[in-house]
């Protein structure tokens, strides 16, 4: 009972955000928009493997992520770097992201959300495409250079 209260708070959240996004007068009640965000920002795993290696790969090439970094709307990103001024939050977005090889419904939201209303560039990595590069870490770092537009 109680997950299933998480989640329709997360939901409403979520709508409390597309809300936000429409330019929409329409608000929650104050008490009820503070639940709901505690709600969305309590959930969630920690890092995966996958995650931890593509930090360390963004480590290695000069960066300083941010890992697990929570935005101000309450979205966590896997993490967050700066990139000549510009804050890119990083997704290394794992099987339940997609649907085949497209993104999930939630996946585009949460990229969608992030970009509009945090104004910050969401890159995606797919697992599919980090696993493709085994363990070389050169092609990882050649693979997060382009990705970030470091060349």
């Amino acid at each position: 009972e109680d997950e299933f209260i998480i989640k329709s708070l997360c939901q409403l959240r979520q709508w409390q955000l597309w809300q936000e996004e429409l330019k929409s007068s329409v608000r929650l009640p104050p008490s009820l928009q503070k639940k709901c965000y505690e709600a969305f920002i309590s959930r969630g795993p920690g890092p995966s493997l996958l995650q931890d290696d593509v930090t360390a790969e963004l480590f290695s090439i000069g960066l300083q992520p941010e890992k697990g970094k929570l935005t101000e709307r309450g979205y966590r990103l896997d993490a967050l770097v700066d990139v000549n001024g510009n804050k890119i939050g990083i997704e290394v977005d794992g099987p339940f992201h997609f649907v085949g090889r497209k993104p999930a419904g939630t996946t585009i939201l949460k990229h969608r959300q992030i970009t509009n209303l945090e104004g910050i560039r969401v890159a995606s990595i797919p697992y599919w495409e980090w696993e493709e590069l085994g363990m070389d870490s050169g092609k990882k770092q050649i693979y997060l250079r382009l990705l970030l537009g470091l060349f």
